[in-house]
């Protein structure tokens, strides 16, 4: 990645618009009910121009250890259901985010793609170590699959979707059904997907570390938050980029959207080169100018407007909506 790269103009003025002209991103020294509270005040703060939908509802999804709420978001052009649908697992390393920090990239999502879009709230670290939340997700997916004619879905045209840690969700979803010659996803849509726990050192950095929003030290804290035994941190569960043969030989297709500016990058694009050595249909759209979780910043950038409306609109054309 070339030195001469920048950062997009509008991501530039996240301190102007927040009034924080010292912010560096996150304060993860904080704990993690605070932290908590910074992402969904940031995410709060920086998005605009929701989209107008038919429908959003709650949902209650039964889980392995207890109710899980989740969110139905129908599009206006969803048309008579039963239609295509995705399940969306948010991002946060596990440790935070939920359906208010990712809602407005729900909407959006949603509405480009024309899909009813089920977003899952997950059992979330340090209180809810590995795998919780692959257990949750899991969980949310066979429910899904199963309740599709009442969640206006077709259950032979459903997707899996997230972003970062959601990514890795919707990714070991894939892989998991496979194993277990479970309901497949007919697709699976990874935004900037975390795809190994396993070597963090061996990511690299686009930027000086603790630069804007994301930096190897924050990822350390991610793990060790969600996965504390270091045995676990290869459990393809958590780390699919290292799963068998067996794992991938007949993936549904996928469409891979990185950002230039995140530590996630190369291990993305191996991925989607994985799939592909595997004979999984693959696309890959990269924004070189942009940071990871860009897609939660969309008052400030078009480009992050522009970025979900691009996947979903692949994800829509995928599942028949478009």
């Amino acid at each position: 990645m070339s030195g001469a790269m920048t950062f997009d103009d509008a991501l530039r003025s996240v301190r102007e618009r927040l009034h924080l002209p010292d912010w560096r991103g996150l304060d993860f020294s904080a704990p993690v009910a605070r932290l908590r509270h910074q992402f969904v005040t940031l995410s709060r703060a920086v998005e605009r121009e929701i989209p107008d939908l038919a429908s959003v509802a709650p949902v209650s999804v039964p889980g392995p250890a207890g109710p899980m709420r989740a969110r139905l978001y129908v599009p206006l052009g969803a048309g008579v259901p039963p239609g295509p649908g995705l399940i969306f697992f948010h991002g946060g390393g596990f440790t935070i985010g939920d359906l208010e920090t990712h809602d407005v990239l729900c909407r959006r999502l949603a509405d480009a793609s024309r899909c009813r879009l089920l977003a899952i709230d997950y059992r979330l670290a340090p209180e809810h170590g590995f795998p919780s939340a692959h257990d949750d997700a899991k969980a949310a997916w066979l429910w899904a699959v199963e309740q599709a004619d009442a969640l206006g879905m077709d259950a032979r045209r459903m997707g899996v979707t997230g972003d970062s840690a959601g990514g890795n969700l919707a990714a070991f979803i894939a892989q998991e059904m496979l194993r277990e010659a479970g309901p497949k996803p007919a697709f699976q849509l990874l935004l900037y997907p975390l795809v190994q726990f396993a070597d963090m050192r061996g990511r690299k950095l686009p930027f000086k570390e603790g630069g804007l929003f994301i930096s190897n030290s924050i990822f350390d804290y991610f793990r060790d938050s969600y996965v504390k035994d270091a045995a676990l941190r290869m459990d393809v569960r958590v780390s699919p980029l290292f799963a068998d043969d067996a794992s991938f030989r007949g993936l549904p297709p996928a469409h891979i959207v990185l950002a230039g500016w995140d530590p996630l990058h190369e291990e993305g694009r191996i991925y989607a080169e994985k799939l592909q050595n595997y004979g999984v249909r693959v696309s890959l759209r990269e924004h070189p100018d942009m940071v990871h979780g860009f897609m939660n910043l969309t008052a400030l950038s078009d480009t992050a407007r522009s970025a979900i409306r691009d996947a979903g609109l692949v994800a829509g054309k995928a599942l028949g909506a478009i």
